[in-house]
């Protein structure tokens, strides 16, 4: 694996200074300033797709091919990005999908699909600089080599996801009250997939059969208010899982009394005006 030292030297002597100053915001600058000229670079060089379209790389057997189609309620609120060399790795890349709901959903989308990529990237290396530096990470002891580097991944994608959606709440000029959007992130690396899932996007692999076909095999889990772990939980909190008369079989959560959001996904990034009333997770 790769990495890029000036990243990583800024960052340990950041981790190192003396006690009492407060270092994190200095930390996170570093890395965001970093990470977001690094995407900025991918843009340039065609590494980046981020609209339909498809692409080949010149420098591997890579090919990628985004699609997305608006559908009949109004304005598309799907977006998409797929970065080869995700963060100067030639073995990793990253695809990310961001489907949007509510009045401000495509708006949502958009801003997390745009903050996802380098702040995941900032985390990671800023996990990886912490254990160069030979501070324990919260994994449990003993762990492989391979789960380790994949707890730094799992610590990564969980900061990053709830760092965004805060950063969405307090946002002066983004309502995220009643608007939100799934998140469905995967950073290949190597031969390993690392996927982070929030909603109901839905991530499928194609084997080959021996006779040559396609086989679909499903990811992940659509995070849907019927699931029982998942209406349970909303449950406990006081918020409610039921069906409109017109919609029988598609359940959605609701605050304890009135008629709002009708969401019909149990998890998401946003939608703040449910959070405490139904347990809803990012």
């Amino acid at each position: 694996m790769m990495f890029f030292p000036s990243f990583l030297d800024g960052l340990a002597r950041t981790v190192s200074m003396k006690k009492g100053k407060n270092t994190s915001s200095t930390e996170d600058d570093i890395g965001r300033q970093v990470a977001e000229t690094l995407a900025k670079d991918a843009k340039k060089n065609d590494l980046m797709l981020s609209s339909s379209a498809t692409f080949k790389s010149n420098k591997s057997n890579n090919f990628a091919s985004i699609c997305s189609k608006r559908g009949q309620k109004g304005i598309n609120q799907d977006c998409t990005i797929v970065w080869e060399e995700f963060g100067c790795q030639e073995d990793m890349i990253f695809c990310g999908i961001f489907d949007g709901h509510g009045p401000w959903g495509h708006i949502i989308a958009k801003r997390v699909k745009q903050s996802v990529p380098p702040s995941l990237l900032c985390n990671w290396q800023k996990a990886l600089a912490l254990t160069s530096l030979g501070q324990e990470l919260n994994t449990e002891p003993n762990r492989s080599t391979r789960n380790h580097q994949f707890d730094i991944w799992k610590q990564s994608c969980l900061k990053t996801y709830a760092d965004i959606d805060q950063e969405l709440k307090h946002h002066p000029g983004i309502d995220s009250f009643h608007s939100g959007t799934t998140a469905l992130t995967i950073v290949k690396q190597g031969e390993h997939l690392v996927i982070a899932n929030v909603g109901d996007s839905r991530a499928v692999l194609a084997t080959i059969s021996d006779d040559g076909n396609l086989i679909p095999f499903q990811l992940t889990i659509d995070f849907k208010p019927n699931i029982p772990e998942e209406a349970e939980r909303i449950r406990q909190s006081q918020g409610r899982v039921s069906c409109l008369r017109d919609e029988p079989g598609v359940y959605r959560v609701w605050m304890p009394k009135g008629d709002a959001p009708g969401l019909a996904v149990s998890r998401a990034i946003g939608d703040h005006c449910v959070r405490v009333w139904a347990n809803f997770s990012a």
